[in-house]
């Protein structure tokens, strides 16, 4: 589980909902002021209606006379608003299709810069980082933003232009009570304006909680099987029950104070509210004489209809937030620190397999130093083991030579090269490593062997798993090779830990790094494990990181680790007759084994 996660890590940018949008904003500016223009002109018929109405109704003649004159004035409005109109939909269509592609190449650009990213970041950022909280932001928030590129500039596009041009035609039939109609929307909107002022506090707490929701759900999907054997009632869905409640504690509390202010506000701003005030204020200036009858139709017809796109926007507004939250997550992502990859000009090759740790040191981001001032040197052929309780900083050790991150102090070599120096790929065609944590990726057993080396042909792909003592099962399965891990390959712990042996084998790396490859083994895995390994082993130069000291009793060299320093290094039986730290290591190794004897017994 994470220590840490991405919406507690948003980056300083002032506006990175504009940094993320930079590539694709002329296209939206463009889309959002098509679409506004659109709009204005899908409101031509109903500027076209009063205006035959003046006409008709505002003349001396009577009502056949007035219609007599279709033929002229009339016939020329209609087809004035018809065209208006189907023009406003043209290029409201034209507006959205411009929205979508920008959409389009935005979507596509964040999916693969988060991609390239990621397969440059150190593979130790993954143990720090949930695999929910990677989902939510390349998939759920990414997902946030295509609503906001594809639908949000040009719907407020839209609304501005459609409110705009209704107010500038209220206002050039009568600014008395073109004030008047405005009113209830202007009452409505600062309501709203207040409801909507989120504090920072509460809007992190909501994308907080959500990130906590993925990790709970990823974790509960997960530990299905331990819940349904080990689970009991209350327990088993504890933690998905609590983010699941948090999330809507923090829902609440960002939605409540707005539902009153909110009711009210759209009262004000229904169109029922504003025609009553339009007739009443209308009315009131007829019968003061300020205005004819037929001059209030205008504002019966085109007041009450700003009320929708007022509300749209208030609706696209609302969005706004959880866009901001979105694109910061996104951005954090995209500026994930990478491993530092020498340039083309400055890649060297190592001259020799040979590894040397030199003054070594790590601490992590908060600062706990794990490793301090380490040296050692893995001597071509030879094998070393590592050994020490658990916490003292072995498996650290490992990750560092296969350069899962880079060391904050010193350096290691291979072959006299800093691997910092080294391109990657030449890195793990020199150092393989099997560990306890199995990855295999959905795909079919063949892909997953070849995962490293895709060029390889069956036979040597059957070879690899011949050599890993997993190649009978392989046959075993329903495809054979060809079938998938997750489908039809349902592989146990063990089993997956020889496939990702079958893979180092294929690659044939001269270095091996074994981390506690046995772990995840049964006894009868571990002992088609340990003979894949003793078999691959051979002629290599080997670091094995061991918690069982007697599988490691016959190493070249056995390095004592403890609080992150090498506090002893030598042979099984030089190491036994100092008497220091791993002869008491050993001592307690043999009470466990009698212990666990006695148990069986």
């Amino acid at each position: 589980m994470s220590t840490s996660n991405l919406a507690e890590t948003l980056p300083n940018t002032p506006d990175p909902l504009g940094q993320i949008l930079k590539p694709i904003n002329g296209r939206l500016i463009v889309a959002a002021l098509l679409a506004g223009l659109g709009a204005a002109l899908t409101l031509t018929p109903l500027a076209g209606i009063a205006q035959i109405a003046r006409f008709v109704l505002g003349g001396e003649e009577s009502v056949v006379q007035s219609l007599a004159l279709l033929k002229g004035e009339v016939w020329l409005m209609v087809m004035f608003s018809l065209v208006g109109l189907f023009l406003g939909l043209l290029l409201s269509l034209v507006a959205e299709t411009c929205a979508h592609v920008a959409d389009n190449r935005i979507t596509r650009h964040l999916r693969l810069a988060a991609a390239r990213r990621l397969a440059r970041v150190p593979l130790g950022w993954f143990t720090s980082h949930a695999s929910g909280e990677v989902k939510q932001a390349m998939q759920d928030d990414i997902g946030t933003l295509h609503e906001l590129t594809a639908h949000f500039y040009t719907t407020l596009g839209r609304a501005l232009g459609a409110i705009l041009a209704s107010l500038v035609y209220l206002f050039a039939m009568h600014w008395g009570l073109a004030l008047v109609a405005i009113l209830p929307y202007v009452a409505g909107f600062l309501l709203i304006g207040s409801a909507m002022k989120f504090s920072e506090a509460q809007t992190r707490a909501f994308g907080e909680g959500q990130a906590r929701v993925n990790d709970a759900v990823v974790e509960f999907v997960n530990g299905i099987p331990v819940i349904k054997t080990f689970g009991t009632s209350g327990k088993a869905h504890g933690n998905y029950r609590t983010a699941v409640e948090s999330f809507l504690e923090a829902f609440l509390g960002l939605l409540k104070p707005m539902l009153g202010i909110m009711a009210i506000a759209n009262a004000l701003m229904s169109p029922v509210a504003v025609l009553g005030v339009v007739l009443a204020a209308g009315t009131l200036f007829v019968g003061l004489g300020w205005m004819a009858p037929v001059e209030v139709l205008p504002f019966v017809l085109v007041a009450p209809c700003i009320s929708a796109p007022l509300m749209l926007l208030v609706f696209v507004a609302h969005g706004l937030e959880p866009a901001k939250a979105a694109a910061g997550r996104v951005q954090t992502l995209l500026q994930t620190p990478q491993l530092e990859q020498p340039a083309y000009d400055e890649v060297e090759h190592p001259r020799g397999v040979e590894v040397c740790a030199e003054e070594v040191s790590y601490a992590y981001d908060g600062g706990h130093k794990v490793l301090d001032k380490v040296s050692f040197t893995l001597a071509a052929g030879t094998v070393t083991a590592v050994v020490g309780a658990s916490g003292a900083g072995k498996s650290t050790l490992a990750r560092l030579l296969l350069r899962f991150f880079d060391p904050s102090e010193g350096r290691i070599t291979l072959g006299g090269v800093d691997l910092r120096n080294l391109d990657t790929r030449e890195l793990y065609r020199h150092i393989g490593f099997v560990l306890q944590e199995v990855r295999l990726i959905h795909a079919s057993v063949r892909d997953n062997i070849a995962l490293g080396l895709p060029d390889a042909t069956y036979q040597q792909i059957e070879e690899a798993a011949r050599a890993a003592n997993i190649h009978e099962r392989i046959l075993s399965l329903p495809r054979g090779y060809d079938s998938v891990i997750g489908e039809d390959a349902q592989l146990s712990g063990g089993e997956a830990q020889r496939v990702s042996i079958a893979r180092a084998v294929l690659l044939d790396p001269p270095v091996l790094v074994l981390d506690e490859a046995t772990a995840a083994a049964d006894a009868e895995n571990e002992v088609a494990i340990q003979q894949a390994l003793s078999h691959f082993a051979k002629g290599r130069t080997l670091m094995v990181i061991a918690h069982r000291l007697d599988t490691v009793m016959h190493a070249d060299r056995i390095l004592v680790v403890e609080d992150g320093a090498i506090v002893e290094q030598g042979r099984h039986d030089a190491l036994l007759a100092q008497g220091g730290r791993y002869a008491r290591l050993w001592a307690l190794g043999g009470h466990e084994q009698q212990d666990q004897q006695r148990m069986a017994v």
